[in-house]
């Protein structure tokens, strides 16, 4: 068996990209605003692996003379900085127009339209904290029945509801009847179910969101490792980002830590193939909610778990970990920060201490994986394997 382990630390990003300015996020450095609000910040194992080595990362230890894994950081060359364009762009797509936003909102004649295909009318309709708003807006919503719908400074219409209020089942169908619709002068990357419930008195958001994406336009690194008859086993959120395309088995997690438990699941089973992993709660949680110190401690929560992933490998296996964008807990606002990407790789066959220095593009990581699990190459990105093999 030999399979290749991507793991995306959603938004863990480390330190500014060139044009960071055109997009509002000058000096945002995730990562090391992270460490250095966290008290006694200690990541052993990433230290191991080369996370120190990158240029620009702080952790607060000593830089490794020569860590067991290959480290670099890569540059993002498509037009954004949202989950889809940075997990596109990891599988070998570059984004050239980016996703339509809606900073002041959805359309009028859109939303009037999606009032009529669900049947009534719904609150909000302006870029929010998906906290705040189900606070500012649950108790209507309660009262009255009526979805709570926001956005951000990503492509994304986000629909909130008390699931005591709309079940589960009709929150996904409004989800579905708005994903149908925003296309064409409409278009949107994502839409988002968001459900919550009244927990001791508290709006508390559930694990049961679902992201609806659209289909990327053509082929990536998935839908090669398909096509070969191999697993693309995917974990967490990637299944939604893809909108399935390319993924041949998937399995949704709870947090962090339950993405961490399917993954080594997934290492135990036997086939060839990808596992393809994203661990939303560094973004959702951490970053968007402005939580430097929470970040920091969800970092330390992972290295944590990186040994039991390492020693669960088998002996040809490749582990890579990287992020898909940045989300800066202490910027201003509460969205995605333009940055550069960590990229770290581990394998019992890997030459230790390997320096991948800046790749000038995401999809180096797909093209790496394409290679390693000798399929079709990627139409974008370059392969690191000639760097790492010992």
């Amino acid at each position: 068996m030999k399979k290749a382990i991507l793991i995306v630390l959603d938004s863990m990003g480390v330190g500014e990209l060139p044009d960071a300015e055109k997009f509002g996020d000058k000096g945002a450095h995730t990562f090391n605003h992270a460490a250095a609000a966290t008290p006694d910040f200690f990541v052993p194992n990433l230290e191991e692996l080369g996370i120190g080595n990158i240029p620009g990362v702080v952790t607060g230890m000593k830089e490794k003379e020569q860590p067991v894994g290959a480290f670099g950081k890569a540059m993002e060359v498509s037009i954004g900085k949202d989950t889809t364009t940075g997990h596109w762009e990891i599988a070998g797509i570059e984004t050239k127009v980016p996703f339509k936003t809606y900073p002041d909102g959805f359309p009028k004649e859109f939303i009037e339209k999606f009032q009529e295909r669900i049947g009534v009318e719904v609150l909000g309709n302006y870029p929010a904290s998906g906290t705040k708003i189900i606070e500012d807006l649950g108790p209507e919503h309660e009262k009255t029945g009526k979805p709570i719908v926001y956005t951000s400074a990503d492509s994304v219409f986000q629909i909130a509801a008390n699931t005591d209020v709309i079940p589960l089942e009709r929150l996904y169908e409004i989800c579905e009847i708005a994903r149908e619709m925003l296309v064409g002068d409409w278009a949107c990357g994502r839409v988002i179910a968001r459900p919550y419930v009244m927990e001791n008195g508290k709006r508390k958001r559930t694990s049961d969101r679902h992201d609806y994406s659209v289909t990327p336009p053509k082929d990536t690194v998935l839908d090669h490792i398909k096509a070969s008859g191999q697993k693309v086993y995917a974990v967490g959120k990637i299944k939604d980002i893809f909108n399935g395309k390319g993924i041949t088995d998937s399995v949704h997690t709870k947090s962090n830590m339950d993405g961490v438990d399917k993954t080594i699941e997934a290492i135990k089973m036997d086939f060839d193939g990808l596992i393809f992993t994203n661990l939303v709660e560094f973004d959702s949680e951490y970053g968007h909610r402005r939580n430097p110190e929470g970040y920091g401690q969800a970092i330390m929560d992972f290295d944590n778990r990186i040994g039991e992933i390492c020693m669960e490998m088998g002996d040809e296996d490749l582990l890579i970990l990287c992020a898909d964008h940045g989300n800066d807990p202490i910027h201003s606002g509460t969205d995605h920060t333009r940055e550069y990407i960590p990229v770290l790789a581990w394998g019992k066959w890997i030459k230790p201490g390997t320096d991948l220095g800046i790749r000038k593009t995401f999809a180096d990581i797909g093209a790496t994986v394409a290679e390693f699990l000798g399929v079709e190459p990627t139409d974008m990105g370059t392969s690191f394997i000639p760097e790492i093999k010992k």
